[in-house]
């Protein structure tokens, strides 16, 4: 219990029923870069970079959020009310974006001044498993090209 109380601080508000739950914060990082960050209904993302799946998947793209480059959104976050909208559709705007960046924004900035990075165990990276050839491709004439052979390497993120 003590590593519960460590992280998240004193239970007892949630354990007698005066609030529904301890405020937290989710992280989403591709390699070393924080894409977005979440805290209680906002997500704010800070990178946007879609693989080209949206193509195949009608209704997906979303303007300035799937991006088929790497955008550094860092100085103009975007922010999604998940609550209202779970299928990340429609980026906040005025009063609203600025109350999702006042309630995420601090959450990030102690993170990143406490993070300490460790070894990466996942940085293997395999041609073989990055092929994606849906049914139907070839009627659209995109399907990725497979690999002859499986080539494991290091790899690591271009941020």
């Amino acid at each position: 219990s003590s590593g519960i109380n460590a992280e998240y601080g004193d239970l007892m508000p949630v354990l007698s029923g005066e609030v529904e739950e301890i405020p937290r914060a989710v992280w989403f990082y591709r390699g070393n870069e924080m894409f977005a960050a979440r805290v209680g209904r906002y997500k704010v993302h800070y990178w946007t970079w879609s693989h080209q799946h949206y193509q195949f998947c009608p209704g997906q793209l979303v303007s300035n959020l799937t991006t088929p480059d790497q955008v550094n959104r860092t100085l103009d976050p975007i922010v999604i009310d998940m609550e209202n909208d779970p299928g990340e559709k429609y980026l906040l705007g005025g009063r609203a974006r600025n109350t999702g960046l006042k309630m995420v924004q601090p959450w990030v900035d102690k993170h990143k001044s406490t993070l300490v990075p460790g070894e990466p165990s996942l940085n293997y990276c395999d041609d073989m498993v990055k092929n994606w050839a849906p049914p139907g491709c070839e009627d659209i004439g995109y399907c990725l090209p497979v690999p002859s052979e499986s080539t494991i390497k290091l790899c690591g993120w271009d941020h």
